[in-house]
């Protein structure tokens, strides 16, 4: 790892580690889920950096951790997060899901980009199911592949 690249990922982490230190904005996301008819899916919203890695997880949806593995793309990408504190109930077909995060300014309009993973267990899993890039004028609600109606997000 080259000195300015080894730099570049220490203010990057340094960033997403202490919000309060660096100018930082509240982020509100919301998304709808399609009525599909299966149970409750499990959601994974995380934060991907420029070079499709993983930055952080902002929420779990779905506390039964024997599920997690079928939110591939986000295991493969975050692995075995930490998940105390960011992790709540299944969300219902046709239901919402509505996280809040704080997030470093300089993470606006860098590259980097919200994911959300889904499974449910009468369906095909679909990683990356809708994505939105992380800007300071948020981009118009998305629709996602196969489980997410629409996807968007506001400042606070």
């Amino acid at each position: 790892m080259t000195c300015r690249s080894w730099l570049a990922s220490l203010t990057i982490a340094c960033a997403l580690a202490l919000p309060g230190a660096a100018h930082s904005r509240s982020l509100e996301l919301t998304l709808q889920l399609r009525p599909y008819g299966g149970q409750g899916a499990y959601l994974a919203v995380y934060l991907v950096d420029p070079q499709g890695q993983c930055a952080a997880t902002l929420w779990v949806a779905g506390r039964k951790a024997k599920y997690h593995k079928h939110l591939s793309a986000w295991r493969r990408l975050c692995g075995n997060a930490r998940l105390s504190g960011i992790t709540g109930a299944s969300v219902g077909a046709g239901r919402s899901l509505s996280v809040s995060a704080d997030l470093a300014e300089v993470l606006l309009d860098a590259g980097y980009e919200i994911r959300i993973d889904a499974a449910d267990e009468d369906m095909d899993d679909s990683p990356a199911d809708a994505r939105l890039p992380l800007r300071r004028q948020p981009p118009p609600p998305q629709a996602g592949r196969d489980f997410v109606a629409a996807l968007s997000y506001r400042w606070r």
